[in-house]
C-alpha cells in the first residue's frame, strides 16, 4: 500500500498557497509525474506543475496532524485544521485535503524542499487564484474544481 498523503489548504482572500514545481527525473520509469501522465519514453521530459503543501502521513499520525506538520515544515506557517475539504488520489496515493485555520507567520520555503531546491527539482511558494490553476497545472487536476468552489464561498 502506498503511503497516504496529507495536504494543507491555506487561503488568503481569493488566493490559495501553492508550491510551484519543476521536476525532472533521471528516467521516466523513476518519475511519478511521468507515470501519472502516461509518459513512457526513456527520458523524463521534466514537469512544470503546482501542488498544495503536504506530504507523507507518518506512522502513528493522523492525516490532519500530518497536514499541520507538513505545512510547518515546508512553509514555516503554523495553523490548525478547520475541516476536511476533499479525499482523493495523488499519484496513486490516497490524499486528504484539509482547510487550515488560525494561520500565523509568513510563508517561507523551508525544510527538505528548500534543501533539495535545484535546477531539476525546484520549489517556489506562491499565492494563486482559481483562474491560474490550469496554467500552473495544479496537481492533481481533480482538486481544481473543489478549490475553485471553496475559494468562491
Amino acid at each position: 500500500m502506498k503511503i497516504p498523503r496529507a495536504v494543507a489548504v491555506v487561503t488568503e482572500g481569493s488566493q490559495v498557497l501553492l508550491i510551484k514545481r519543476f521536476r525532472r527525473g533521471a528516467s521516466s520509469s523513476d518519475c511519478d509525474m511521468c507515470e501519472d501522465s502516461g509518459w513512457t519514453g526513456p527520458r523524463c521530459p521534466g514537469h512544470h506543475y503546482a501542488v498544495l503543501p503536504g506530504g507523507h502521513v507518518e506512522d502513528g499520525e493522523t492525516a490532519a496532524v500530518a497536514a499541520v506538520r507538513e505545512l510547518a515544515e515546508e512553509t514555516e506557517l503554523r495553523a490548525a485544521v478547520g475541516r476536511q475539504l476533499w479525499f482523493g488520489q495523488h499519484n496513486g496515493r490516497p490524499a486528504q485535503y484539509f482547510q487550515m485555520v488560525g494561520v500565523t507567520g509568513v510563508p517561507v520555503l523551508s525544510g527538505p524542499e528548500a534543501a533539495q531546491n535545484s535546477p531539476d527539482n525546484s520549489f517556489e511558494l506562491m499565492w494563486a487564484t482559481a483562474d491560474q490553476f490550469e496554467v500552473l497545472n495544479l496537481h492533481p487536476a481533480d482538486i481544481r474544481l473543489i478549490l475553485r468552489e471553496f475559494l468562491a464561498t
